[in-house]
């Protein structure tokens, strides 16, 4: 795994492999079929953002956030920090657009903003 993690970050790139086509109950956002493939899940921590990082690293914990149900499936491949220059939603779409990516399921990671999603599949 690649990490570059800087601790005065907040903003934050998972990115995560996910070794054959499945069904994953993500909460209450609902049940939804995933490809085999590379995502990239955006998140931020305004403070603590090692521990939210090594919460997320953890494959079995209590779901808390959208990643966590798809976590448990995916192996994680790289980590990189981000300062909050543009914000959760911006970085989504420039790692979107910089991997010609989609976003695969509306809302996965954004309940709290008006963006499509914080995940990004490629």
């Amino acid at each position: 795994m690649i990490e570059k993690i800087n601790e005065k970050h907040t903003l934050y790139a998972i990115e995560l492999r996910l070794e054959e086509d499945r069904v994953i109950e993500i909460g209450k956002l609902g049940t939804f079929q995933f490809q085999k493939g590379n995502y990239i899940y955006i998140g931020s921590a305004k403070r603590a953002i090692l521990s939210r990082l090594n919460r997320h690293k953890k494959p079995e914990k209590v779901n808390r956030w959208h990643i966590d149900y798809l976590r448990a499936h995916c192996e994680i491949t790289k980590i990189i920090t981000y300062e909050d220059t543009y914000g959760e939603c911006s970085l989504a779409e420039n790692l979107r657009k910089s991997k010609r990516g989609t976003f695969p399921i509306k809302g996965f990671g954004a309940s709290d903003c008006k963006c499509p999603s914080h995940l990004v599949f490629y």
